[in-house]
This record gives structure tokens, sequence and C-alpha cells, in this order.
């Protein structure tokens, strides 16, 4: 117990340190509606297709680990826009691990999807991966970029971007943890605060998990129209998508780094949950709940079906399930709440379950902007 206790202190004046120093000091954000709409607007006009007819969207995914919330949410939230051709596709066809939770199989590898589309994709939307500099993603997404698709990093699909050689020169978002990195991997580049998202010379990126609600709307507007964007968003329980952000909360400290380490501390106790999936169920909601719980590190979330060993959730995504284990607690998850609501009931879950410190840590990792209007100091409410 001492050695661990030891360990952790030390550790966390490790983070302390490495988190102070992620780069310059972020000034103010700006407090200006019409700013908002213009930044807005240019990302719209910046995205907007390119040729006639029904433009193709890949989704790519790494089958030896892709972030869940950024793959699953983007692909879903197109899906369910109905503007264009969406495409998951990984370096394999089939099994995809997805982090911090579930699996899906994925049915388009890169060689099926050249075949199918010589001329490359429209636009390709790039998650978080395990390994931020895979040779085969690197290769691919190089091509795709040769070949004139818009390419979009959510959170750190950012560090995956930039190994295919596309940040140089370029400004950028990105979530908190990783700016520093980008800035000295790429020569030129330039980190933005204070934007959800944003684009230069046909490559976005987003900043947290949760950027890629705003980005993927956004992205439903410049092909499908703010009417289409509109409609989807309601369906989310998202208010708006401007890229407005206010960057200045979410960063390293003492506090928060000392608090993580003591959470994730071996003699932390660790729970098998299982979540009861069906055909049709909502992929977002699923991937806003397993990913918030999950990240908690008190927590692994299974997918669990009486029936079958896979699923088709809503956007035809085919989720890996396995039997169900009486021992295993249910993941607390409601139907009839919209994606964003759920989000939020999640985090007053695991405020009332492990404490405070825990959800911080969550709204932190997933940069949950929106979090505050829910969550305050009196307690934890949802509205």
């Amino acid at each position: 117990m001492f050695r661990s206790m030891t360990l952790i202190v030390s550790c966390a004046a490790a983070m302390c340190v490495a988190g102070c120093g992620v780069g310059a000091e972020i000034p103010p954000a700006p407090v200006d509606p019409a700013l908002r709409e213009r930044q807005t607007q240019a990302f719209v006009r910046a995205m907007k297709p390119r040729h006639a007819g029904r433009p193709v969207v890949a989704v790519v995914a790494l089958n030896e680990g892709t972030e869940t919330t950024d793959f699953l949410l983007t692909h879903a939230v197109l899906q369910r826009a109905d503007v264009a051709e969406v495409k998951a596709v990984a370096p394999r066809r089939g099994r995809v691990e997805l982090f911090p939770a579930l699996q899906v199989e994925v049915q388009q590898d890169f060689e099926g999807f050249d075949r199918a589309h010589p001329s490359g994709a429209d636009y390709v939307i790039v998650p978080a991966m395990s390994n931020d500099a895979d040779p085969a993603v690197t290769a691919w997404l190089r091509r795709q970029a040769e070949r004139g698709a818009r390419v979009v990093g959510v959170c750190n699909g950012t560090l995956v971007v930039g190994r295919a050689g596309l940040l140089d020169g370029r400004r950028f978002a990105g979530h908190w943890s990783s700016r520093s990195k980008v800035l000295e991997r790429h020569p030129g580049s330039v980190h933005v605060p204070h934007q959800r998202y944003l684009v230069d010379r046909d490559v976005a990126t987003t900043t947290g998990i949760t950027a890629s609600i705003p980005v993927a709307l956004a992205l439903v507007e410049a092909i499908g129209g703010r009417d289409k964007a509109a409609t989807v968003a309601a369906e989310l329980d998202a208010d708006a998508w401007s890229p407005e952000h206010d960057s200045t909360p979410f960063a390293l400290t003492l506090r928060r780094g000392a608090s993580y380490l003591l959470n994730k501390a071996p003699f932390r106790s660790h729970a098998q949950w299982g979540v009861e999936v069906r055909d049709g169920m909502d992929d977002i909601a699923l991937a806003l709940t397993a990913d918030a719980w999950s990240r908690t590190g008190r927590v692994s979330v299974h997918a669990e079906s009486a029936s079958s060993d896979a699923v088709a959730l809503r956007s035809g995504m085919v989720l890996v399930a396995e039997r169900p284990a009486r021992e295993r607690p249910r993941l607390p998850i409601t139907a009839t709440m919209k994606p964003l609501q759920q989000l939020d009931a999640t985090l007053c879950r695991i405020q009332e379950r492990f404490g405070v410190s825990y959800r911080e840590w969550v709204v932190l990792e997933m940069e949950y902007a929106d979090a505050p209007r829910f969550v305050d100091s009196n307690g934890c409410r949802s509205s």
C-alpha cells in the first residue's frame, strides 16, 4: 500500500509538470455572437461538396483500437442525416476494437473501398486511434488527400492526420492533452484555442471527444443544408453546433492529476458491467454512455445479447455482443432519452456513484463543454 501511494504521489507531480507545459497560456475566450456565426459559416462554405451527386464519406477505423464515440457518433450522425453515402472502412475487414469500450464489425477494407471508389472519398473522418502512426492508415490518408478528399481529424484523430503529413503549416484544433505534441511534430502548425472545430485548406480538426457532435452537424449543414442539420440536432438534443468553445477549463492541474491517479490506483475496485443491446439501438446514446462510464476507470462495459452474437445498430453498424452474465450489473441507460440527455444523466450518475472528482475527470477527458449547464456546485441536476 505504501509503495502504491508513493508511486501515485510521484506520478501526480510528474503529470502536473507535464500539464503545465502544454503549449502557451491560453487567452480568455471571446464573447462575440457575430464571430461565432462567421466561424460556423466559414466552415460550412469550405466543406461544401465540390461535385454534383451524393458525396462519399469514409469513416476510418484502426482494427486494433479506435475511440468509441469519435467513430460511432460521426458515422451514426451522417447516416441519420441521409445526405451522403457513408462507409465505415478499416485496413482489414472484420473486428474493430473500440476504446474504452465495445467492438464492431467493419465490412469494407481499404482495398475494397478503393476499388469501389477509384477517384477517392469526398470526405474522410479520422477518429483517435491506439496507434497514430499505423503505416496502412497513414498511406491511405495520404492517397485520399491527394485525390481531393477533405479530411476531418476528430479529437486525437488530429495526431493521425498529422502523421499523414497533413498538418504542417496549418492551423488546427485538438484535444487539450495533445496540442503540444502536434506543435512539436509539425513545423509551422498553429494551435487555435476556443474553437471546437476549424478547417484550414481542406483539413479540419476538432477538440475533444464530444466535439464529434458539432463537427458532424456542421458537415451535415455543409452537405444537406441548415434545415437538415437542425432536424438531426433536435434528435440529439443539441441546441447548436457552432465552433464556440472556451478552452481555458480544459487543462491538467496538480489537483486533477492527483485525483486521477488516486482514482485509478490498484486498490480501487473495478466492475464488469453489461449493457443489453438489440437491433435498431441508438448508436449515439450507447457510445456516449459506454464511453463516459468506462473513462471513470472503475467500470468495463460489455455489450450483451441473449439472442445473437452481433446486432445491427440504428445506423446499420454491426456491434459485437456476448451472452449475458448474471453477475454483471446493468449499465444505466434509458432508451427514451435523447443522446445528449443520456450523457448528462450519465455524468450525474457517475458523480452519485463515485464522487465529484470522477465526473470532473470524465468531463475533462471528453472535453464536454456543455457539462457546466447540467452540473453545478450545489449538486448534480439534469434539464
